[in-house]
């Protein structure tokens, strides 16, 4: 496996997790609003992602050797931008665009948009189906690239996205990994209310494929995760269940009473950004 372009840089990932959720941060102070909780929960894994785990050129964002990043949940658009400007992919100098008219960064992502997008996940339920296809593409293609598609825990819940676990499994899609961020949220109020789960990898695995779940916001465990699941042997796809904490950073905000979409005040903003200076790794 070739290492990802950003692997030449001494950063640790535990600077390029903060830098993403920095970024953030400064897009949601843009417009005053956005899933900021979602995106500070998840920094962590978008790290591990672009700089630990992914091969990609930040010149070249459709380069045909790049392993592909499917971000099934739409709205977590902030996150992702941010770790795409943490890439190079982005300049840094559209973030004061988040969410204009005319920008490249819409508050929900659109892969006609964005550079680096792969693909547009408004929809909910229907990210790991795209991924699937795109998988068994690289496949008929006889490319060893691998298809990382990020997935929220409310998508759990979709029909659909069982209907792509399935054929997954039967097509041996071993160049796909699935990766879940189980916050326990979602818009009709915490994901196990919403629908009974049980736990969740003994489910997947009962389904064929290769589950770990790990402590999403532990940079350690999620390298070994990442490392595990690329090296796994046997053809059959590999999920990571990422348990994140949402607001995961900003104290002030972390203990807040936890929904779907954490309300930051106006004057909140600067107090977050200096809360998350005070824990800024070297």
């Amino acid at each position: 496996m070739t290492r990802p372009a950003a692997a030449v840089s001494n950063v640790s990932l535990e600077r390029r997790a903060w830098n993403i959720r920095r970024k953030a941060l400064l897009m949601g102070e843009v417009q005053g609003q956005g899933y900021i909780g979602q995106a500070l929960g998840v920094a962590d894994v978008l790290a591990t992602s672009y700089f630990h785990a992914m091969d990609w050129r930040a010149d070249d964002p459709e380069w045909e050797g790049r392993d592909r990043f499917y971000l099934s949940i739409g709205h977590y658009a902030i996150a992702l931008y941010a770790a795409l400007m943490e890439a190079g992919i982005l300049p840094e100098e559209e973030l004061a665009t988040y969410g204009m008219d005319d920008s490249r960064m819409p508050m929900s992502g659109m892969a006609s948009y964005t550079p680096g997008m792969e693909i547009t996940g408004g929809s909910l339920g229907h990210g790991l189906g795209i991924a699937v296809g795109a998988a068994l593409g690289l496949k008929r293609k006889r490319s060893d690239r691998v298809v990382y598609n990020l997935m929220s825990d409310g998508e759990l819940g979709e029909g659909s996205t069982w209907e792509a676990v399935m054929s997954a499994v039967q097509w041996k899609l071993d160049n796909l990994i699935c990766l879940v961020d189980f916050n326990n949220q979602q818009a009709d109020g915490p994901s196990r209310d919403a629908l009974a789960q049980v736990p969740e990898a003994p489910k997947w695995e009962a389904f064929g494929w290769h589950a770990q779940e790990v402590d999403g916001n532990d940079l350690s465990a999620l390298v070994a995760a990442f490392d595990t699941a690329r090296a796994l042997p046997e053809p059959k796809p590999r999920v990571i269940i990422c348990n994140t904490r949402m607001c995961k950073g900003v104290d002030f905000l972390e203990a807040r009473e936890q929904n779907h979409f954490v309300r930051v005040e106006p004057d909140e903003w600067a107090r977050a950004l200096d809360r998350l200076e005070e824990g800024k790794p070297q």
